[in-house]
């Protein structure tokens, strides 16, 4: 029996066809995921068109988003915030005391 959580679709990622089987609540990700790729790697091909390979497009593509991806999970570092709210809570604990 299918699991009623799981959709099976297809990806347009460049000019290839890719078939998966992703979450249902995931299914836009990846749709987005697939027309980011697709953008990034058509940009690097145009700019790049006869000097470079298809493989190096996609390794460019590939550290182009993986940059992004870097600066998106820096930003999203709570560990700072944790330990000045923990060391204010702290305080004020003590304080009260």
């Amino acid at each position: 029996m299918a699991d009623p959580n799981k959709l099976h679709i297809r990806l347009h990622v460049y000019d290839e066809e890719i078939e998966v089987v992703v979450n249902r609540e995931d299914e836009e990700f990846y749709r987005s995921a697939a027309k980011l790729i697709t953008e990034r790697y058509n940009a690097y091909a145009q700019a790049y068109k006869g000097r470079k390979g298809a493989h190096t497009i996609s390794l460019m593509t590939l550290v182009d988003i993986a940059l992004l991806y870097q600066k998106e999970r820096s930003h999203n570092d709570t560990a700072p915030y944790d330990n000045v709210l923990a060391r204010l809570t702290s305080e004020i604990e003590e304080a009260l005391k």
